[in-house]
């Protein structure tokens, strides 16, 4: 397969994961890295091996194809943008953007000049998540009828050496951990049509305590826990709480009900784990995963799936699409908690196509 021309804009905590996940794919092709520090541009070149250049350097570079945008979440719309501007497609990390306008100004703009965007989390791609999907479409469940979705923790500044966006605008545990849940349950069941929501705030400080900045107090400016209800266009309803508040909890990440049979689907931020079904008047049981070589860290695999769908000129899973009627719905829990109701989605999609190769030698169908 032809190679495809990346060039990595952002390199902080994330872009190591990217780097070394890419190594599995022989059409991805990183030509250049940079970021607004040159000095952290300087250092992850030399980790990797590659070339650190100057931003205007990597947007203007004509052997790069797709920009892969790792910036913080407040900034990824603006450098999409300018990639888009420069010609180039764009592969951003989650979320697509902080605000559903902003996002959709993105997506329109790629459209106009025939150009691709990608986004965020690919985690859906891994082989358990795909066994979950391949129950679902079995119709093992029977009919779908509902689910839960949860995510909670005392906060990422425990360990995260730069916390602070965490907590200002563009973040929040709906905005950081929502969209590997949201898009593993599109995945699976399809678009989302409405969402209730409610969202609180509270605590206005939190305190560091990872070792790096441990003891420093910085301001909280989003809603720290959020919870409500999805209701999809099939009809199933699925429960969902995201929060920074909460000690622990013992609920599992992903439950889908239906009226044949019930399955647990493993940690959405992760590629792979344990599927588990239970068929009516049954038992809990195994599924088996065939395909073992998705349960590593491959969070590089929607840009390569991206990469390998430019060559063969087929529709990309981790689309603009997809990533867009996201936003929106997590945009809608706090627009349903502000205004007391309902909110409906002005956008919907098909669900991505299944991904069946196996990964063992880094070929996407």
């Amino acid at each position: 397969m032809d190679k495809v021309g990346i060039g990595i804009v952002g390199l902080g905590n994330i872009s190591a994961a990217y780097l070394k996940a890419a190594q599995n794919f022989p059409v991805l092709d990183i030509r250049a890295v940079a970021d607004l520090n040159p000095d952290v541009s300087k250092a992850r070149g030399q980790e990797f091996g590659l070339r650190a250049v100057a931003l205007d350097d990597i947007f203007g570079d004509p052997s790069i194809d797709i920009i892969l945008n790792l910036t913080i979440p407040r900034a990824h719309v603006e450098v999409g943008l300018r990639a888009i501007e420069a010609g180039k497609h764009v592969y951003s990390e989650k979320p697509l953007g902080i605000a559903f306008a902003e996002g959709k100004r993105l997506v329109d703009a790629a459209a106009q000049k025939g150009l691709r965007v990608g986004s965020a989390p690919d985690t859906f791609l891994g082989g358990s998540h795909q066994t979950a999907r391949h129950v679902v479409d079995s119709g093992a469940l029977g009919q779908i009828v509902g689910g839960t979705a949860y995510f909670m923790c005392p906060g990422h500044e425990r360990w995260h050496p730069n916390p602070g966006f965490y907590y200002d605008q563009g973040g929040g545990p709906m905005l950081d951990m929502g969209p590997y849940y949201i898009t593993d349950l599109v995945n699976l069941l399809g678009p989302v049509k409405q969402v209730l929501g409610v969202a609180t705030m509270l605590r206005q400080t939190r305190t560091i305590t990872a070792k790096e900045r441990a003891g420093e107090v910085i301001p909280v400016h989003v809603p720290t826990h959020v919870a409500g209800t999805l209701i999809f266009a099939s009809g199933a309803v699925v429960q969902v709480s995201m929060s920074f508040d909460v000690a622990g909890h013992r609920h599992l990440p992903l439950e889908i009900y239906g009226t044949d049979g019930s399955l647990i689907v493993p940690d959405p931020n992760h590629f792979g784990g344990q599927v588990e079904l239970l068929e009516k008047g049954g038992e809990w049981k195994n599924v088996a995963t065939d395909q073992p070589y998705w349960d590593g860290n491959f969070r590089s695999i929607g840009l390569a799936d991206m990469a390998a769908a430019l060559v063969t000129g087929r529709a990309h899973r981790c689309n603009g699409e997809l990533a867009l009627h996201v936003l929106e719905v997590m945009e809608a829990f706090g627009t349903s908690a502000e205004t007391g109701k309902a909110v409906s989605m002005s956008t919907t999609l098909d669900r991505p196509e299944p991904l069946s190769t196996s990964l063992s030698n880094g070929q996407l169908a």
